[in-house]
């Protein structure tokens, strides 16, 4: 029912046809609400300012400002605000710059509508999502910047036990009632996992995770 549990959503796109192909399809879903369009990266980080949406449906190829500068300009200023890449580019040179801008999905146009939708939901879950061929690029990637981490500091069991659950996707709030500890206390376990892993973000956690067989995809 539409009010205000609606997703609210932003189409970034230079292609006038795909926006509206996007915004028909979403506007069937239940929940869901584009409340605006935006043809370059300038447009929508301007309209990230204005409107504060929930998600940014983010192209990377566009004209005065490109998709990764947007998504880094948008994230540094709006980090509340969900990014999802969604284009025809699989080459490592977007996706890792992508992701070090801050994108919480990285999908393909070839997509489905369901699962474009259900990815909406999971990164407004708190949750990344990226496509397989995308994440097997991040982990050779990210293999190789990581590869010393495990040998300087050693996590402890609840720390594993807490970088186990955000590579499932799990919100601090879910964390806490799995574990039976607080709030409080998943975020000073994040911190202290951020610095022995030597990672910034929730997606280069869940990565590590990955990496060292501490979850499966």
């Amino acid at each position: 029912m539409p009010g205000e549990t609606n997703i609210r959503l932003i189409i970034a796109d230079d292609h006038a046809l795909i926006r509206d192909g996007l915004r028909k399809i979403l506007s069937l879903q239940e929940g869901l609400e584009v409340v605006a369009e935006a043809a370059d990266g300038q447009i929508a980080y301007t309209l990230a300012g204005e409107l504060t949406p929930d998600i940014i449906l983010m192209d990377i190829n566009m004209p005065n400002v490109n998709g990764i500068e947007a998504t880094r300009r948008i994230k540094t200023d709006f980090p509340q605000i969900g990014i999802i890449a969604l284009t025809i580019h699989d080459d490592e040179e977007y996706v890792f710059e992508l992701v070090k801008s801050g994108v919480s999905a990285y999908i393909l146009k070839d997509i489905e509508s369901d699962s474009l939708v259900e990815t909406i939901r999971a990164v407004f879950r708190g949750e990344t999502v990226f496509h397989p061929r995308i994440t097997q690029k991040l982990l050779g990637e990210f293999q190789r910047i990581t590869k010393k981490n495990l040998e300087t500091e050693q996590l402890s069991r609840r720390e594993q036990d807490v970088l186990m659950l955000i590579a499932r996707g799990k919100s601090n709030k879910e964390i806490g009632e799995e574990l039976y500890i607080s709030e409080k206390t998943v975020k000073n376990h994040i911190t202290n996992i951020f610095r022995k892993i030597e990672v910034t973000d929730r997606t280069q956690a869940a990565l590590y995770a990955v990496k060292n067989r501490l979850v499966k995809l």
